[in-house]
């Protein structure tokens, strides 16, 4: 296996996108978090607007993308509020829409080297049921912070990691 390389999302990695959160959603619902995505999220409008701002990168093995995450920069206005405090108010960019087909392995190591290596400030957040991504997020050195609570009001566990 190659490592992982990263690049912007286009337009053109739609399909491939659309089966790697497929893939996603399955594996999140067999290992008991079928709430989080459901069955259509990231709704597909999303990611083209992940797509249009930049911040939509897919995690390739040679040509084809495997993996893909959005990093935002600037405020998260679903951060504003939390239950608990965040560590700083430097600013920070947030990794959003983890998702791999599960067919490469070290998509999360590969996608916080490439986060941090633009924002060193990083914050993310997970559902409570996924437990899987609470121990990546909690061994990659991101602190618990506290709970937020999206759109739709569920909770999500919030994390940071200040620049190391």
């Amino acid at each position: 296996m190659t490592a992982l390389s990263v690049r912007p999302a286009t337009a053109a990695d739609l399909p491939a996108l659309a089966e790697i959160y497929r893939k996603a959603r399955a594996f999140m619902a067999a290992t008991g978090n079928p709430t989080q995505w459901g069955t259509t999220d990231p709704r597909p409008e999303i990611l083209e607007q992940d797509i249009a701002r930049g911040q939509l990168f897919v995690l390739c093995d040679g040509d084809a993308p495997h993996a893909a995450f959005a990093l935002v920069p600037g405020e998260d206005p679903t951060y504003a509020v939390i239950e608990g405090a965040w560590i700083s108010n430097a600013p920070y960019a947030t990794i959003h829409r983890l998702a791999s087909d599960g067919r490469c392995r070290g998509v999360f190591g590969a996608a916080l080297a490439f986060a941090a290596a633009r924002q060193p400030h990083l914050r993310i957040d997970t559902h409570p049921d996924n437990h899987i991504m609470q121990k990546l997020i909690a061994g990659a050195g991101f602190a618990c912070c506290g709970i937020i609570h999206v759109a739709d009001g569920s909770p999500r566990i919030a994390y940071e990691r200040l620049p190391r």
